[in-house]
């Protein structure tokens, strides 16, 4: 039975580095699309996380302390929710919604999780307090992408594109869960393995949906390599440790920052308008994630 999860300032630290990650990825996303197919997008990323992952883990001596048939099932799952599906389906699903959209759909996350944690995990459960600050955070969300993630792209499959991306979040809230409920592996073997997996599948999907793989430029290469170094493999190592120790309804808490972070690079980075708006929205996802973890954050300032 898992213990209630000790939150940490290093917990704290990953989110947000997670968060600021998975911010800038969506820019790093529509730059490979202009020259690569989204299932081969999704095939790429993973097989180059798994190619980097599992090159640190053969210098670790290869440990996973996994053996029960059952588990091995559990981590396959995991490897198919937590990177080849949602993957392939926000690829295919950034060509027709509105990055608004995408951005309120990965926001769902946190609310997703809540419900799924309260079943499956005796730790997790619901509370008055834990649920009202995720509501108060997504609305911070909501404010920030404002009526635009409401809008129409006008293409005729964006409503399966809008599918497309709530499934993917649906995948990360479930994969979350799963590896939770997983028993203790080595971190860099559960953060390996399944990478292999998802490669193997999003791989074969891609073969048999879009072909062989096309010829690509430096340019694609070069944010292909970008999107399986860092927010593919170093931010999966990172959701692996902040998921096993303090569990996935404080991992979730990344969901809210996602499109915080890219409206902020947007505009420091591309020069995009700056709207008061952000100023709302960012007080309002701190204060959500304020009012969910306060216990959290009361424990982790009595020890400062």
């Amino acid at each position: 039975m898992h213990t209630t999860p000790d939150i940490s300032a290093q917990h704290w630290l990953s989110i947000s580095l997670l968060g600021l990650i998975w911010g800038s990825t969506f820019l790093v996303i529509e730059i490979a699309l202009e020259g690569i197919t989204p299932l081969w997008l999704a095939a790429c990323r993973i097989a180059i996380a798994a190619l980097i992952t599992c090159v640190v883990w053969n210098f670790k001596g290869r440990r996973l302390h996994l053996s029960e048939q059952r588990d091995w099932r559990g981590l396959v799952l995991f490897g198919l929710l937590s990177s080849a599906l949602p993957f392939q389906l926000i690829s295919w699903g950034q060509q027709t919604v509105t990055s608004a959209f995408a951005g309120v759909s990965m926001a769902s996350v946190a609310l997703m999780v809540l419900p799924i944690a309260h079943f499956c995990l005796p730790n997790e459960r619901i509370s008055a307090r834990r649920l009202g600050g995720f509501i108060v955070g997504f609305i911070g969300v909501l404010v920030l992408m404002g009526p635009e993630f409401v809008a129409s792209t006008g293409e005729s499959t964006e409503s399966l594109g809008r599918i497309a991306c709530l499934l993917a979040a649906a995948c990360y809230a479930i994969s979350s869960v799963i590896l939770r409920r997983l028993p203790p592996i080595d971190t860099i073997g559960v953060s390996a393995l399944p990478l292999v997996i998802g490669a193997v599948f999003a791989i074969a999907v891609a073969l048999a949906v879009e072909g062989p793989p096309p010829s690509i430029s430096l340019k694609t290469a070069a944010a292909l390599t970008i999107l399986g170094l860092i927010p593919t493999a170093g931010a999966n190592f990172l959701r692996v440790q902040v998921t096993r120790t303090a569990g996935p309804v404080f991992m979730s808490l990344t969901s809210y920052q996602v499109p915080l972070w890219s409206v902020i690079l947007g505009v420091l980075v591309l020069g995009e308008p700056f709207n008061y708006s952000l100023l709302i929205s960012l007080a309002l996802i701190l204060a959500g994630i304020g009012i969910s973890q306060y216990p959290a954050i009361k424990k982790l300032l009595s020890k400062a």
